[in-house]
């Protein structure tokens, strides 16, 4: 497991209801492995169990059966996740601070020191482009520049593993192309990428393997091409999953 990032075997997640109704099957025996270095796109529609995989792999919910490895240590240790960065799909923020406030504070319970959280968090601002904005509260950025500093969060502890969660809804045309960008820049960087969504024109850009996820089953998975076909791929892929709603045809 030397080149794998991440490796799942058949993980799988029931959510219990109702005394008498039957368990929601949020994921099915989900088999993936990523490969270092590599940006990886997770598709689905909402609902498909995308985020239910993210935080099993967070440690935030315990999977049913099944098991998995980052950088193959076992997600059950904690150590697991200390090389790990994660953008959540709806990320808390304290709109309060200024952006530089902000990271110094995150960069401080990572365990860096004054000095060496005043520099992470301007090297941060600088990458995801935000350096201008470091005296601006969060409660006044816009959606795109939320995405952004969410980024530059979950790069405080310098991952190498990155797990962004529907990172580019919500953006328009222009916010997409610096989102895809600064993904870009990360892998040029090193670090793997795994991001989940469902807008496809982002991820033909510049995912190197996707794999999809419809109903909590994992229905195709490889590179870009091989899963969504050499076709218009949006057109390939309502076909694929019916309009998004069940099984692949």
């Amino acid at each position: 497991m030397r080149d794998i990032a991440l490796k799942t075997l058949n993980l799988t997640k029931e959510f219990k209801r109702g005394i008498g109704s039957k368990p929601i099957l949020s994921l099915q025996r989900l088999n993936l492995e990523v490969m270092r270095g590599e940006i990886f796109g997770y598709l689905g529609p909402n609902g498909a169990g995308k985020t239910t995989t993210f935080k099993i792999l967070m440690g935030f919910i315990k999977p049913t059966e099944g098991r998995a490895w980052i950088f193959g240590r076992d997600i059950k240790d904690h150590r697991s996740r200390e090389r790990v960065g994660f953008l959540p799909e709806q990320p808390y923020f304290h709109d309060h601070l200024r952006a530089e406030e902000f990271l110094k504070m995150h960069a401080r319970l990572a365990g860096l020191s004054r000095r060496e959280a005043r520099e992470r968090a301007a090297e941060l601002l600088r990458l995801v482009g935000l350096e201008r904005f470091r005296e601006t509260r969060i409660g006044k950025f816009s959606r795109g520049m939320l995405q952004r500093i969410g980024i530059a969060q979950a790069l405080v502890n310098d991952p190498d593993l990155l797990l962004l969660d529907e990172p580019m809804s919500g953006l328009d045309p222009i916010g997409r192309k610096q989102m895809r960008e600064l993904i870009l820049r990360l892998k040029s960087q090193g670090k793997t990428v795994i991001y989940s969504s469902h807008i496809l024109s982002d991820v033909e850009a510049i995912c190197d393997r996707v794999a999809i996820l419809v109903g909590g089953k994992l229905i195709g998975q490889g590179k870009v091409e091989e899963v969504l076909g050499r076709e218009r791929s949006d057109e390939i892929f309502v076909r694929r999953v019916g309009f998004w709603g069940g099984e692949a045809a």
